[in-house]
């Protein structure tokens, strides 16, 4: 169960938690909710190809790849199309998903996978830091296509997300640790997923190197020599 707060009052609502890469379960929060119905909705999908945008650490690597365990959806990179060319990958790939695409992608190249994939039938995944009106874009027919599908915003997690998270990746890897151990890490870390991911390895890792248990003064340790704090 996850508990989502709004500005007025608490609500509380049952997901069905998802495999993602790092922590076991994908954890749904108000910041990601939009983004996840599109992932659960698919192929079932109102547009063709969808963009989700939002700061490091959100999440859109995590869904992108919940996207290709569904749809068996292939990574398209820079490299791959520089390798293979626009046209042999549209031969081979029906559904495909693409990482920072707002990262210096070419952009003759983007909008002939695009009209490519989409008017095979298929479905595109991109993701993207801003949103797709901030890239300055300089191929009209592109940002026109861009344009007409929707643009999700990943906001940033919240407090209960990432304690929810911390809790969940110390459970995942059979680590029992107590509540101000997870408060003592809110109140340090990076807002973002990965760094909840990275503080708990961190902290197991040194864990195991050293046969300590876990506890306060050890997570203090690991957070000074790792993290500088």
């Amino acid at each position: 169960m996850v508990r989502l707060l709004t500005n007025t009052k608490q609500n509380v609502f049952e997901f069905k938690l998802h495999p993602a890469n790092g922590c076991q379960d994908f954890l749904v929060a108000l910041s990601n909710y939009e983004a996840v119905e599109w992932i659960n909705s698919w192929p079932n999908w109102a547009s063709p190809a969808v963009i989700f945008y939002g700061s490091r650490g959100c999440g859109k690597s995590h869904l992108a790849n919940l996207f290709r365990l569904n749809s068996d959806a292939v990574p398209i990179t820079p490299k791959i199309i520089r390798d293979c060319g626009v046209s042999k990958i549209l031969e081979d790939v029906r559904n495909c998903f693409i990482d920072d695409v707002d990262s210096g992608f070419n952009e003759q190249n983007l909008f002939h996978l695009f009209n490519g994939i989409t008017s095979n039938g298929g479905n595109i995944l991109m993701t993207a830091s801003i949103a797709p009106s901030y890239w300055g874009l300089g191929l009209k027919d592109l940002e026109s296509r861009l344009k007409s599908i929707p643009s999700i915003k990943i906001g940033r997690p919240d407090d209960r997300l990432l304690e929810a998270v911390l809790a969940k990746c110390f459970s995942d890897r059979q680590l029992l640790v107590n509540a101000d151990i997870i408060k003592y890490l809110l109140t340090r870390m990076e807002r973002s997923l990965a760094a909840a991911q990275d503080m708990v390895d961190k902290i197991d890792q040194h864990s195991l190197v050293t046969g300590r248990k876990i506890t306060l003064p050890l997570v203090r340790q690991v957070l000074s020599e790792q993290f500088g704090f």
